[in-house]
């Protein structure tokens, strides 16, 4: 895939998110409008746009091609965790280390990364980016969120919460419509098609409607948050692209898997700092940050993919 092809869509995604700032400065999205519209692309938007990429000819290869991405998304995300832990186990404020290493490990995979690859790749590359979402939901919502809530010992992880999440749920759905080879209606298949359609500028105006409220400075950057905003945007998606070339991936299940990692932090490390009640300025920031950074970062993974 052509650089200069990935770099304009990265751009004109940038020129959405500054169509959500705008918005926020002109005082026509407001904190409410903010979270309603992120709940329309979680449970409504995504999953519309997931099941579509399933409505196709069922191939065995394809299937297979899925598990084994999904094998190697699960490695890399074993050796992420690993490393974060070593990595900054020796930061003393625990807040602080428990956004290091989430904002490491976990991409926007869903608000971004899905857009890119749709726009991209169209519904092949969705339908290899749910190996990305799927792997991105059973780790954030066992490992990831028990960072910021520590479980008793004993308690079981709550898979309840996990299998119903709407992206997970249109992954099982979209899986029995590729297996079973049946396809949904017309009238159906079109109206998801339509709702498809608005996951790429909504999500991009969401996200910039949350950089909107950001401001930068010394105070609010700490220092010691170069190194996940290091790990994040470049050391792992290149871990990430070793670990699938030396499963034999390649072409569009590489280009969409490493595109998936390559994402900026995930916004869930503001959400789960606030369920912790800690100061969520190291969080915003580093999201912030990872995302302007992204409009290089990005185009640099996928040069070092080409090679």
């Amino acid at each position: 895939m052509a650089i200069g092809q990935l770099t304009n869509q990265i751009i004109l995604m940038f020129l959405l998110m500054g169509v959500g700032l705008l918005t926020n400065k002109l005082g026509f999205m407001h904190g409410q409008t903010a979270t309603d519209l992120t709940n329309i692309l979680l449970y409504i938007v995504s999953p519309c746009l997931i099941v579509n990429a399933f409505e196709q000819r069922f191939s065995t290869s394809r299937l297979q091609s899925l598990g084994l991405v999904l094998l190697g998304i699960l490695l890399t995300y074993g050796l992420m965790v690993l490393i974060t832990n070593l990595a900054f186990k020796r930061v003393a404020d625990p807040n602080l280390q428990r956004i290091m290493r989430f904002g490491a490990v976990y991409s926007n995979a869903g608000f971004m990364g899905v857009p890119l690859a749709s726009a991209l790749f169209g519904n092949t590359g969705v339908f290899f980016a749910v190996a990305s979402l799927a792997a991105f939901n059973i780790f954030c919502w066992t490992y990831g969120i028990a960072l910021f809530t520590p479980r008793k010992q004993g308690t079981p992880i709550n898979w309840r919460q996990i299998l119903l999440n709407p992206n997970i749920v249109a992954i099982v759905v979209g899986l029995a419509i590729f297996v079973s080879g049946v396809h949904l209606p017309n009238l159906l298949n079109h109206t998801i098609t339509y709702v498809s359609s608005i996951n790429t500028p909504l999500s991009m105006i969401v996200i910039g409607n949350s950089l909107a409220a950001v401001k930068f400075n010394r105070q609010a950057f700490n220092s010691r948050l170069w190194w996940p905003l290091l790990c994040r945007n470049l050391l792992f998606p290149i871990i990430d692209i070793v670990i699938l070339r030396a499963f034999g991936i390649s072409g569009i299940p590489l280009y969409t898997t490493v595109l998936m990692a390559a994402c900026p932090v995930a916004g869930n490390v503001v959400l789960f700092t606030l369920k912790a009640h800690g100061d969520t300025s190291p969080a915003v920031t580093l999201m912030s940050i990872s995302t302007i950074f992204s409009v290089a970062t990005i185009p640099v993974v996928f040069a070092l993919c080409n090679l």
